[in-house]
């Protein structure tokens, strides 16, 4: 089949969470189709980078629209019924390369990750479409509304209700909606207006992200995780404000690495607390992490699959999450992680698991294993070509219509 896919972040190199997904679907589709992806460049290291993504399809197209211009994009919708954070994401230039290349071949599946970046084929009736919606991002700036100040709370509540009707508006556009997670998946059901709808998880490169052998430091904790991110900048403040005090009234030597790129000055300041090490952005997050020994994620608003969890898991590094961020992977507490509900049981589990070597090391082998049988890129991508073969055959001239919910 020739496809085409479009995505909200340019996927290459898949170094976060809103490209590793997209970049992976990518390269399993190429390998026996052709594909052809078109996405935006957010920034210069974005443009750099896209060449990168040459060897796995046939061609692709970026644009790179300035940021005021983005910015501006959004201003102006806040008066609006158009949600603000799909205008950040459209390209009139963009939009028109991919009318054109449309327009010059003839596909037989659009593909598009992401919400933020459906209208740009959400017009086109002649071809079988697949909107992976990923996570749901209403849902998400609804949850931002509930840790934000006001007047910041107010608006991503009305961003959130904007983008709920646009999601909605979307999904009847699309012959099948998918999502990450079951739960995601529960959340697009409730949406309504889906045709169709399925849902395949967020895999692991469990040959890269693999144990080394050598040992870790039985007093250091990390989090991993890009932080310009809001959700990652809320979690680790409350765990260096709330969680860390009761651990390291217990153990002081204690140390807190966080990791991850593009800390803000108020992360930043983290780390003047003590036992708190701010890295920043590092070259390999693995030497971090297996050097650990465990990783947390205290997140509060968390969507999706959290890739942290399962790449630490990955590395033979047991995790202690909160229910929410647990939700996100195919994994059962406490045999292959630990889930705190509140500050106190996560600081005794924090404590307990320092202090028990042997409980560490089961955990660590368990959790490896549960990635390896639970969320293998192989499984996943087995499902979307499944949730693909039904798509197109009912697009076919005489296939009836079902309507419902697939890929359970």
């Amino acid at each position: 089949m020739r496809i085409l896919f479009v995505c909200h972040r340019f996927p290459f190199p898949p170094k976060r969470g809103g490209k590793i997904r997209p970049f992976n679907m990518i390269r399993h589709l190429a390998a026996t189709h052709e594909v052809h992806v078109a996405s935006i460049a957010h920034d210069d290291a974005d443009a750099e980078g896209a060449p990168g993504i040459a060897p796995y399809c046939s061609s692709y197209l970026v644009e790179q629209p300035a940021a005021a211009v983005k910015w501006g994009r959004m201003i102006a919708r806040l008066a609006t019924p158009q949600p603000s954070s799909i205008a950040y994401f459209q390209s009139p230039r963009l939009a028109r390369r991919i009318r054109a290349l449309v327009a010059a071949r003839r596909f037989d599946l659009i593909l598009v990750h992401c919400a933020f970046v459906a209208p740009y084929v959400s017009a086109i009736g002649d071809v079988p479409k697949i909107l992976d919606f990923g996570d749901i991002d209403s849902e998400k700036w609804l949850a931002y509304s509930n840790f934000k100040p006001f007047p910041q709370s107010l608006g991503f509540r009305l961003e959130g209700r904007k983008m709920r009707a646009a999601e909605r508006r979307l999904a009847g556009q699309f012959d099948c909606c998918t999502a990450t997670t079951r739960l995601e998946h529960e959340s697009l059901l409730a949406l309504g207006g889906a045709r169709e709808t399925g849902w395949f998880p967020n895999g692991v490169d469990t040959d890269f992200f693999c144990p080394d052998g050598e040992g870790y430091d039985p007093d250091t904790i990390a989090f991993v995780g890009r932080m310009d991110y809001y959700p990652n900048q809320q979690a680790i403040r409350n765990f260096v404000d709330d969680i860390l005090p009761k651990v390291l009234a217990t153990r002081p030597a204690t140390r807190l690495l966080i990791v991850g790129a593009n800390p803000p000055a108020a992360i930043l300041e983290l780390g003047k607390r003590p036992g708190v090490t701010v890295t920043g952005t590092v070259p390999d997050v693995r030497d971090h992490v297996r050097r650990a020994a465990l990783t947390v994620a205290p997140l509060a608003i968390a969507r999706g699959v959290q890739n942290k969890i399962l790449e630490s898991m990955a590395l033979g590094v047991p995790v202690i999450a909160t229910p929410v961020a647990a939700k996100g992977v195919d994994a059962a507490a406490p045999a292959h992680l630990l889930v705190a509900a509140d500050d106190a049981s996560f600081a005794a589990s924090v404590l307990d698991l320092l202090g028990d070597p042997a409980r560490r090391r089961q955990l660590a082998e368990a959790g490896r294993r549960q990635v390896i049988a639970a969320h293998s890129w192989a499984a996943s991508m087995k499902r979307l070509d499944q949730i693909i073969e039904r798509t197109v055959a009912r697009f076919a001239p005489g296939a009836v219509a079902t309507g419902g919910a697939t890929g359970h």
